[in-house]
């Protein structure tokens, strides 16, 4: 059987460039999936490598799938397929978002995954330049928005939320409360949780502050306290982003 011959045997959509465009998907959707894996967020790379290949998938379907059983008295509109993408992915992104009291968490990673949805329909639909740069972009989001945003001005009634685990009995939430205070930070919740990890008992406990000063740099001085054991401030917080 000759090449021609097998080609036109197989369905239209099953070419070289329609793989090239689920392996630009997988690999795309897996570089921004391991960006969330190595900072622990609720969905990482599995997650975000299944949205985007699923998404250049359903492109390809939505375009290519239906070529059978066109006719003079049937038309078909490829894009709604590739339009239940967007409002699909949104039960993902709800179940990625949750509120806790006043604090909205998860918003950024169903954010992060709409996107890579996109990036997965892009590649599917024969745009690699747009995707590779909407790839790109996330990038510049994630690791150059962040050092931006701590460097703008507070406001006095800007929130953040900070976990710190201690020794129970060496005074450490005292220093703890003493610290924030000093850095013009209010108190507005605190909730804690006692764990026993060898001979000594460990708290856990999950401040919500109010005021202008930086969180990262109240963690970094409070990790310094003895007894303390880490701290984790803002998004590291619960997996907020």
């Amino acid at each position: 059987m000759t090449t021609s011959l097998l080609a036109a045997e197989l369905p239209s959509g099953q070419g070289w460039s329609q793989i090239g465009g689920l392996l630009l998907a997988f690999g795309l959707a897996s570089l921004i999936g391991l960006e969330r894996e190595l900072r622990h967020k609720s969905a990482g790379l599995r997650t975000h490598t299944v949205v985007g290949v699923a998404a250049a998938l359903i492109m390809l379907v939505s375009k290519y799938g239906f070529g059978d059983v066109l006719s003079d008295h049937v038309t078909l509109d490829p894009s709604r397929v590739a339009a239940q993408i967007v409002s699909g992915i949104g039960f993902i992104g709800g179940g990625l978002i949750f509120v806790r009291r006043d604090a909205v968490q998860g918003l950024t990673t169903a954010a992060i995954v709409w996107l890579t949805a996109a990036v997965g329909m892009a590649a599917g639909a024969g745009m690699p330049v747009v995707a590779v740069l909407v790839t790109g972009l996330h990038f510049v989001v994630v690791f150059g928005f962040t050092p931006i945003a701590e460097r703008l001005p507070r406001s006095k009634y800007a929130t953040s939320r900070l976990e710190v685990r201690y020794l129970d009995g060496h005074g450490v939430l005292r220093e703890v409360l003493e610290e924030c205070t000093r850095r013009s930070f209010a108190v507005g919740e605190l909730s804690t949780d006692v764990s026993s990890e060898g001979p000594e008992r460990v708290v856990v406990v999950l401040l919500q502050l109010q005021g202008r000063g930086s969180p990262s740099e109240l963690a970094s001085t409070l990790s310094g306290l003895d007894g303390v054991l880490s701290v984790r401030a803002g998004d590291e917080v619960g997996n907020a982003v």
